[in-house]
């Protein structure tokens, strides 16, 4: 019945769907399809071979039951499946079959609004981390996180030799920066620890209910980090871009404590305060030559090395 609904609403959306086109789609054989056609058929459905386009078509005055839609939220759909197209945005196959779905039950006038929506909008550059191979592993973790059961499976973490085989208990799937991470707590451990999920091998849900840390609040989870790993100690960081990046750098908001104190000579001062100085360093790093640390001291002493270092790897290239 699934695969039957899926041909009836390839064959009311756009596009040329001829017996093959269809079979690809479904993944399924043309003879299969064929049956499915007739069952559309013998269901009422009015559905016909359009010869001049050479795809199966259904007669207008058909349509799927639809929410009234706003032209707002047509526009809304539409830019979501193109911002879901970019690689890291595509967990679970991201809003295009929803969309789809929408224009096989709406009007004319609405499926013309949602190809030009979608057509006017390109997602460039974001960086993120391609998790095209991961696919399985968020859905399974979305999956673990909605029935409530725990995972098992191999995890590479880059500071140990060897794969980890882990058991955990799914508490979050989170998109922090540029990667998708799991944060679980492992069966040996009362504390939620945060997982990459690129870094998983494999990943399959049990059978065994998740133990989860109950009134979980993820925004306390992160308290300042940077970014996703936390911390220890907290630091108040201050530093000044010069005036030929403080706009650049002031068109973004970096950090939820950020605060900007614009300079008479046009540099701007950014303050933070962060738990954990590894990764707000990582950050200065590609703004070297741009930005001065005022504090802390420690922050500033970490940079300098890693320019020292940087210098000391490339002054051979020289």
């Amino acid at each position: 019945m699934a695969r039957v609904l899926k041909v009836l609403r390839l064959i009311c959306s756009r596009g040329c769907w001829d017996a093959e086109a269809i079979a690809d789609e479904v993944e399924a054989s043309t003879r299969t399809v064929m049956r499915d056609l007739k069952a559309l058929e013998f269901a009422g459905v009015p559905v016909y071979f359009d010869r001049r386009s050479g795809s199966y078509r259904v007669r207008d005055g058909f349509r799927f039951p639809v929410p009234n839609l706003t032209e707002d939220e047509i526009i809304g759909q539409a830019v979501a499946s193109s911002i879901t197209e970019a690689a890291g945005l595509d967990a679970a196959g991201g809003a295009a079959p929803t969309t789809q779905k929408i224009g096989a039950s709406t009007s004319e006038e609405n499926r013309q609004l949602l190809a030009d929506a979608q057509s006017t909008v390109a997602v460039l550059g974001l960086q993120l981390a391609d998790h095209s191979a991961h696919q399985d592993v968020i859905r399974t973790c979305q999956r673990a996180l909605l029935k409530k059961v725990q995972v098992a499976g191999g995890y590479r973490s880059p500071y140990q030799s060897a794969t980890a085989q882990l058991r955990l208990n799914p508490v979050r799937l989170c998109l922090v920066k540029n990667a998708w991470y799991l944060i679980a707590v492992p069966l040996d451990c009362d504390e939620p620890r945060t997982y990459r999920v690129a870094r998983f091998e494999n990943l399959a849900p049990l059978d065994a209910p998740a133990v989860t840390p109950p009134n979980f609040d993820l925004q306390q989870y992160l308290g300042n980090a940077w970014a996703v790993y936390r911390g220890s100690e907290s630091h108040d960081v201050k530093v000044r871009f010069l005036p030929e990046a403080a706009k650049l750098v002031t068109e973004t908001h970096w950090h939820h404590t950020q605060t900007v104190e614009w300079q008479p000579d046009g540099s701007v001062l950014l303050g933070f305060c962060v738990d954990g100085l590894e990764e707000s360093r990582n950050w200065l790093m590609t703004w070297a030559g741009y930005v001065e640390v005022i504090e802390p001291e420690a922050l500033r002493e970490m940079v300098v090395e890693q320019l020292r270092r940087g210098i000391e790897l490339n002054r051979s290239r020289c």
